[in-house]
């Protein structure tokens, strides 16, 4: 029966047609490979599904939490990760995160790492690692994305030694492409001038204001004029604000905005007098110096008057700001400088710069260095990192009536009719006064000056009208789309102005030195402390005395909690026995090791003590 079974087994079933042979050739084809087989020939079979669909959550391998539980900070295990794999079975040759510099991110680091961080409370001490960890990661993104700067920043140099102070302007116009050379132009208004000028903070857009009352905004890259009207009035500055939307005109009489159409919206008649006017782009505050000796911070943002300063100094004509603070600079007519912040009714320190009174006064990018002139015709260079002293002097033959520093450091001087140039040997060294970099020769008596952000632009106003003149390395070569685009859409302005209104800063938080924001004000904190204990008439954060417990069956008798009370009284009176003799031996230790070597003891040693 068996091998009848198997007979049976071998012959072929009635209902299918296909003969026997077929089937042995479609056996012996191979099947298929699907792209997770290796090429062993091994079917592992299709890659494992996960169980959920619940994403997983990133692990970061930067950000080191604290448990609870622990004081110690959990140090995440290194996983051995098995080296990933594409479709076409390649390995990746970098496997992880690209590496990054560490003179690169040191760049960019922001937190002093030479600091210990303080022992509060666990909590605390924990939100600070995390933030030291987060900054320290964002500073090796943008190490890593600094590759993608393209842009590098330029420069002029002369053949065979030759003084790169008599290359014209037309040589160079010459020598760049043609979209550099257009930027060089002249515009010929002598009817109204002489002329104030003021770029945007995007670089793009030109404000220019004439003593005989022509206001004109324009795209000076495209040559579009945007508006341009006569206010039939004097005026003595110009200044964009937050965006090329609004523009703040200083006229004879009050202060007036006005649109980008030209159109007047506000007239400040508190600002009465003003001379001079200064943005605080971060604070969305106005600051004008008037010729009442009054300097006066105006919101934008709320159309409020923030705070009134009396300088008790004169007429003040003569101002600029500290783009790293937000510190006033103004120049008087006895030679000093005083540093202003509208949370302070004082000058916050005043600087004796020159023996006669000050014409011009400006500060670089970084807030590190300071340049002054006087009428003593001395140009000077100044160090405001808390010493105030001057690094270098250079005597002027006329004397400089305006300066203005770069994105890149270089410094300019307008003296009469002649613009003078200077240049550092980096970026965050100060300008060199000894051989000036470039030189030109204007039409008229310079009235304002002011390097184009992004652009290697400077622009003058003069008497004759504006000249735009092609400085080689002035400006940074790359821009912070977030931040200032020159190319953005109405949209993305419009966008970016409500980012920048919820992220004002108060006019309050200006001072000197804004790290001192992050630190704790130790003195403040114990005279509150002692505020706080003669209004409530008790310390509330002093250890209260001990209370014994009471206790059954007796224990609690007067005695007993005497005696206890007494026990705890001897052992906190023993602790501080014991710091103190420990204090007494650290003591001793110093003072032997402040003994000069090979004295001998003496006898009158026992009554030092």
């Amino acid at each position: 029966m068996v091998v009848l079974v198997g007979e049976m087994e071998m012959v072929p079933k009635p209902r299918s047609h296909a003969p026997a042979k077929k089937d042995r050739l479609r056996a012996k084809r191979k099947k298929p490979r699907r792209y997770w087989e290796q090429e062993s020939g091994a079917s592992p079979g299709p890659p494992p599904k996960k169980r959920s669909s619940r994403p997983a959550r990133p692990r970061s391998s930067q950000v080191l939490r604290r448990s609870r539980i622990s004081r110690k900070a959990q140090v995440p295990k290194p996983e051995r990760r098995k080296p990933e794999q594409t479709l076409s079975g390649a390995q990746d040759p970098f496997p992880g995160p690209a590496p990054a510099p560490l003179e690169v991110s040191r760049k960019f680091r922001r937190i002093d790492k030479s600091k210990p961080l303080p022992s509060p409370k666990s909590k605390t001490r924990s939100r600070l690692e995390a933030a030291e960890a987060e900054e320290e990661e964002a500073s090796v993104r943008a190490a890593r994305s600094e590759l993608l700067l393209a842009e590098q920043p330029g420069f002029l140099e002369g053949e065979d030694g030759e003084d790169t102070a008599k290359i014209l302007q037309a040589d160079i116009v010459e020598a760049v492409d043609i979209a550099s050379a257009a930027k060089h132009f002249d515009l010929n208004l002598r009817q109204f001038g002489p002329y104030r000028l003021n770029y945007s903070r995007t670089g793009r857009h030109l404000a220019l204001g004439g003593r005989r009352g022509h206001v004109a905004a324009l795209d000076w890259v495209t040559k579009q004029l945007m508006c341009e009207i006569n206010v039939m009035e004097a005026v003595r500055d110009i200044q964009f604000l937050h965006s090329e939307a609004l523009l703040a005109v200083a006229q004879n009489r009050w202060l007036y905005i006005y649109d980008n159409q030209g159109i007047e919206l506000h007239c400040v008649r508190r600002c009465d007098r003003v001379t001079r006017l200064e943005f605080l782009p971060f604070h969305f505050l106005l600051a004008t110096a008037s010729e009442t000796g009054f300097l006066t911070y105006l919101d934008v943002s709320v159309g409020k008057i923030v705070a009134a300063l009396n300088a008790r100094a004169g007429r003040l004509s003569v101002m600029a700001q500290n783009p790293y603070n937000a510190v006033i600079h103004l120049g008087h007519s006895n030679g000093t400088v005083s540093l202003w912040s509208p949370a302070v009714k004082e000058p916050l320190a005043k600087i004796l710069c020159h023996r006669g009174g000050i014409r011009a006064v400006a500060v670089d990018s970084t807030g590190t260095y300071m340049a002054t002139s006087g009428l003593d015709h001395q140009l000077k260079i100044f160090d405001l990192r808390g010493t105030y002293q001057p690094l270098s002097a250079r005597t002027l033959p006329q004397g400089a009536g305006h300066l203005a520093f770069s994105q890149r450091g270089l410094l300019v001087a307008g003296m009469g009719d002649v613009v003078s140039i200077w240049k550092g040997p980096g970026k965050a060294s100060p300008p060199s006064l000894e051989q000036p970099y470039l030189t030109h020769r204007l039409s008229g008596h310079v009235h304002g000056l002011q390097f184009c952000p992004f652009e290697d632009v400077l622009g003058v106003g003069h008497s004759g009208g504006i000249t735009s003149m092609l400085v080689p390395g002035a400006a940074e070569p790359n821009f912070d789309g977030l931040e200032n685009n020159p190319y953005r859409s109405r949209k993305q302005r419009q966008e970016w102005e409500v980012k920048a209104l919820l992220e004002k800063i108060p006019a309050e938080l200006i001072c000197l030195d804004p790290r001192a924001l992050a630190e704790v004000d130790v003195i403040s904190l114990e005279q509150r402390k002692k505020e706080r204990i003669e209004r409530l008439g008790y310390d509330p954060d002093a250890k209260a005395t001990f209370q014994p417990k009471l206790k059954q069956k007796g224990r609690s008798s007067t005695a007993s909690l005497v005696k206890r009370r007494r026990k705890v009284l001897d052992k906190e009176h023993r602790d501080k026995v014991r710091q103190s003799l420990e204090e007494q031996e650290q003591q001793q230790q110093q003072q032997e090791k402040t003994k000069p070597p090979g004295t001998r003891p003496s006898a009158l040693d026992r009554f030092v003590h």
